[in-house]
């Protein structure tokens, strides 16, 4: 077996691990970024999410700053959409959404393109098609990863590790403890048809959430409010990604003569189970819905809720530490953050991308002084953030 020796390894390239891995090359750690897709961007992307949520409070405030910030003005570089003139985008300009609050659509496609060239910028060794498939520890604390790809499977050390996956598959793997969620299915595909409310690229070519405009046909044999208590396991999200294609079908099926079929199909579905909540870690400190408005006096960053105004959120570092396995960092969906408000705030692209960048500039230092995230300085991590988000 191959083996191969990083400061940090980001596990997951979502918008999370993407940010993660930036942050922590741009602190100056050789950074290595695994991918199992040939996507970038996760959900965001590969599940055609679409929406870039606010960076906001919803009163007119900016509450997140930093790669959040610059990847929402970048998101725009290779599509139709721009952030509102308020937030610093071109009078007249399109969002996608028609929103006040700091937030615009995205091209999927497009926002790949340009996660891949800022990972090419910051020098981070990206590996794509991988996918991680075992975790070495001495003691409790994490030490390897395994990688299997077309070169076979190579073996790979870090100082520092961070789980960007979406679900806590690394920790898992690293033997830490994890917590699952239910999911409902709400697929999302790109197609050709009638001008769509909101999630339209031009009159013709749009997003379409097919659960909101169900062909009548056979509906009764389908349970659209289906539930997958736990969707941590291979057979589940088999069944749950067929049936969001069952739930297009239905769709699509009431399109029947050649000329409603030439102007009603899909073009393109989602390469990866567009689940939102799969699985977090057990972290020092797990968020819940009384945290709400709650300060911490080791925050990482504000977030705000993406569904309404006013409310605000603290994320403390302690939640991007799992209790039970050293060197190694949560980002993204997997953070401590449960209940259904605390985890449905935490989940989301701005905020992953929030709890990314701390999750990668903690790894960097923690890296460059030889020492675990359980260890590093809080004012020290401080003081790198602020720098980077002034």
């Amino acid at each position: 077996m191959s083996e191969k020796s990083y400061d940090v390894v980001v596990a997951g390239a979502g918008v999370a691990g993407v940010a993660a891995a930036i942050a922590a090359a741009r602190q100056g750690a050789k950074t290595a970024l695994i991918e199992k897709q040939c996507l970038l961007g996760g959900l965001a992307t590969s599940g055609l999410i679409y929406v870039y949520l606010p960076l906001c409070d919803g009163c007119g405030n900016q509450i997140i700053y930093g790669l959040s910030e610059e990847m929402i003005r970048r998101s725009t570089e290779y599509g139709p959409f721009d952030v509102p003139e308020k937030w610093g985008g071109p009078k007249g300009g399109f969002q996608g959404i028609p929103s006040e609050r700091f937030r615009c659509s995205f091209s999927p496609a497009g926002f790949t393109l340009t996660l891949d060239k800022m990972l090419a910028e910051a020098d981070v060794d990206l590996w794509l098609d991988t996918v991680v498939c075992g975790a070495e520890k001495d003691g409790d604390t994490l030490k390897s990863i395994t990688v299997f790809n077309t070169s076979g499977m190579t073996k790979i050390n870090a100082k520092c590790f961070v789980d960007a996956t979406g679900g806590a598959y690394l920790a898992n793997l690293a033997g830490a403890k994890v917590i699952t969620s239910e999911n409902y299915v709400t697929p999302w595909v790109i197609e050709m048809g009638t001008k769509h409310e909101v999630f339209h690229f031009t009159e013709s070519l749009h997003i379409l959430g097919a659960w909101e405009n169900p062909s009548t046909d056979s509906m009764d044999t389908f349970d659209t409010a289906k539930c997958y208590a736990n969707c941590f396991n291979g057979k589940a999200i088999s069944n749950f990604v067929r049936d969001s294609w069952e739930l297009i079908r239905y769709h699509y099926n009431k399109f029947k003569t050649i000329e409603e079929r030439q102007k009603n199909y899909p073009v393109h579905l989602a390469a990866m189970p567009q689940l939102r909540k799969i699985a977090r870690i057990d972290a020092l400190f797990n968020l819940t819905d009384e945290d709400n408005g709650r300060r911490f006096e080791d925050s990482v960053g504000l977030t705000g809720d993406w569904r309404k105004a006013k409310d605000v959120w603290d994320t403390p570092y302690r939640s991007l530490i799992p209790k039970d396995v050293k060197n190694l960092l949560a980002a993204g969906r997997c953070i401590g953050a449960e209940n259904e408000n605390a985890w449905e705030v935490f989940r989301v692209i701005p905020t992953a991308a929030m709890t990314g960048e701390s999750a990668g500039i903690a790894a960097a230092l923690s890296a460059m002084k030889n020492i675990t995230p359980q260890d590093l300085n809080y004012n020290e991590l401080k003081k790198a953030l602020d720098k980077v988000r002034s």
